[in-house]
């Protein structure tokens, strides 16, 4: 097989939508849609646009809530992907973004207070992460990198493994963001040894 040599104007292979949740020092809320994500043990990273309000939030607030939508909320997650919380809007998004100040009423989601940080958490996210920022990186091609520890987990009873303190991977589904596109994801094709559920029916999990 060859393969065609291409360079694509975005590189999100499949990456899970996050809403983040931040407020700054005078605890306006913001909340923001970002796909630029990894985790390592207990430690998030993060990349965040350096011209957008989350970034400035967390560097006056360093504490974020990170939340996962399920794929029937893309729709919200539309409303608030071409939106900032900066006014005047930067020049660079200026043709194509608007300025909301209220941005869970634009998305129709519910903030719920966290509680260990100051900024909300969205209700309607079955998994939702409250973290403590601990260092930033500046200035990647526009874009900065946030570590972030976690400090709680919050989620729903109908995907977490009876029993246990772990995610069901076949009872929840994250929102992946493939190439500017929306996805759930499929069917179950195999385990890690160490997978903390394999051994749960997933009709008991139900």
């Amino acid at each position: 097989m060859s393969h065609l040599v291409i360079r694509p104007s975005v590189l999100y292979v499949g990456t899970p939508v996050m809403l983040l949740g931040s407020v700054d020092g005078d605890g306006r809320e913001n909340l923001a849609p970002a796909s630029s994500y990894w985790a390592l043990g207990q430690m998030l990273v993060i990349g965040l646009e350096a011209d957008g309000q989350t970034i400035d939030n967390v560097r006056a607030v360093p504490e974020i809530t990170v939340n996962f939508p399920g794929p029937s909320l893309w729709q919200s997650i539309e409303k608030i992907a071409d939106t900032t919380g900066r006014n005047p809007v930067p020049a660079p998004k200026a043709h194509r973004y608007q300025h909301v100040s209220d941005k869970f009423a634009q998305a129709g989601l519910t903030r719920t207070p966290a509680d260990m940080v100051s900024p909300p958490l969205v209700a309607e996210c079955k998994l939702q992460l409250e973290a403590k920022v601990r260092r930033i990186t500046d200035g990647l091609e526009g874009y900065h990198i946030v570590e972030a520890e976690v400090v709680r987990v919050h989620a729903d009873p109908a995907i977490v493994a009876p029993g246990t303190q772990h995610i069901d991977p076949r009872l929840w589904e994250p929102t992946i963001y493939s190439f500017r596109h929306y996805f759930g994801i499929g069917q179950e094709h195999g385990h890690r040894p160490t997978s903390d559920t394999a051994g749960v029916a997933a009709s008991t999990a139900e």
